[in-house]
């Protein structure tokens, strides 16, 4: 077999993809036993499409037979302790006494805290007054309330304090899904965890009836690499009845965060429900098995929706009414005429992802959402099989 440029390219993929999927404590381990796998790959393979093989079924075997045991920890954040922090320089805010500014979100400020017993808190800060819809704390608060569960990040207390501010408190929880994977701190075994905890909330959620709106891997969070996850950030949720500015057939379709958010709503369609959730869901696991860690859909530097739209389409294949049906009630469908891009092999768009997690990545992101796989089935996926 020929060792041109594209071969050789092709081989680094493969040790990459390799570490991704073991579930070893170090990853120079993995590459060692990844170079071994492709070696004894290239001196078998007669063409370029065996050597694929080979080495597709050395990934699968590693991400199929991986240690739930196994960790990596954080070689920054393991070694910090929360007596290293100044709390003699945090501000108070209503009953707690020593808050610490840890993030600024865009609606929210986050502060860390720590009360009497030692335990520390998240202390998310919002003026409600000056937020605009679909963002609602008080909906927030009583959405998290009604869907408490094992995986629904908990809600420790609520208040109203000067200002017309308006509180809402939390286990302060280190670490979100993002995070832990751009740095490559997780094992298989933890991500496909992480995974399962993302779908057993969605799951309670969806039989609930709330949408939460927001799926990404920065709101799914944790105290360590290995878990358990819980789902955060309900500020956008939204139920029948409960968002009386938005009936059913009327939702904003200003929702989720770029490359989160399915094409339905790109194109204007008001009536969504759960299978919203799920097309982001489908790209947060594609994101997570992925070789890179990279995101599914590029929405450009500005996230716009036409670079979103674009991306989906030269990935998944430009639709037309045969084979996204729902595009007969998008309002904005026949608004812009688009090239007609062929589809991607799934094997091409996630290229060294082990076979199972591709294939649950395929359910999930789907054009017609009402063939998106649910939640409840997600969790039986044989993805989730070796859990």
């Amino acid at each position: 077999m020929g060792s041109d440029h594209a071969f050789i390219k092709s081989t680094l993929k493969r040790t990459t993809a390799y570490q991704c999927t073991s579930s070893s404590t170090a990853f120079s381990d993995a590459q060692s036993r990844a170079k071994l796998v492709e070696n004894d790959a290239y001196g078998h393979a007669t063409s370029k499409e065996e050597y694929d093989g080979l080495c597709q079924t050395a990934i699968d075997a590693a991400e199929n037979t991986s240690s739930a045991g196994s960790t990596i920890s954080d070689p920054i954040q393991s070694h910090q302790h929360q007596d290293q922090e100044n709390w003699s320089s945090g501000e108070k805010i209503g009953p707690y006494q020593y808050c610490l500014h840890h993030f600024d979100g865009l609606h929210s400020t986050i502060y860390k805290s720590k009360r009497e017993d030692r335990s520390l808190v998240a202390v998310k800060v919002t003026i409600p007054h000056l937020l605009t819809a679909p963002h609602d704390v008080y909906l927030e608060a009583r959405f998290l309330r009604e869907a408490a569960s094992t995986h629904v990040v908990p809600l420790l207390d609520t208040l109203k304090v000067d200002g017309g501010r308006f509180i809402l408190v939390f286990p302060f929880l280190r670490y979100d899904f993002e995070h832990l994977l751009r740095r490559d701190m997780l094992t298989a075994t933890q991500v496909k965890s992480h995974l399962g905890d993302m779908f057993s909330a969605l799951e309670h959620l969806h039989e609930l009836g709330i949408v939460h709106r927001d799926i990404k891997p920065s709101n799914i969070l944790m105290d360590s690499p290995e878990g358990p996850a819980y789902l955060a950030d309900f500020g956008i949720a939204w139920k029948e009845g409960y968002n009386l500015s938005e009936p059913f057939d009327q939702k904003i379709t200003d929702v989720g965060t770029t490359c989160y958010r399915p094409p339905e709503i790109l194109f204007g369609y008001r009536g969504y429900g759960t299978t919203l959730d799920l097309w982001a869901a489908g790209c947060v696991v594609a994101e997570a098995v992925g070789v890179g860690h990279k995101q599914l859909f590029d929405p450009g530097p500005v996230g716009s929706d036409l670079s979103l739209i674009r991306s989906i389409f030269t990935t998944l294949g430009t639709p037309d009414e045969e084979t996204w049906p729902e595009t007969k009630t998008l309002p904005d469908w026949s608004k812009v005429e688009f090239y007609k891009y062929p589809a991607k092999r799934w094997e091409d768009i996630l290229r060294g992802a082990p076979s199972s997690g591709r294939d649950l990545v395929s359910k999930l992101v789907h054009y017609e959402s009402s063939e998106r796989m649910s939640a409840h089935e997600a969790l039986r996926h044989p993805y989730f099989s070796t859990l």
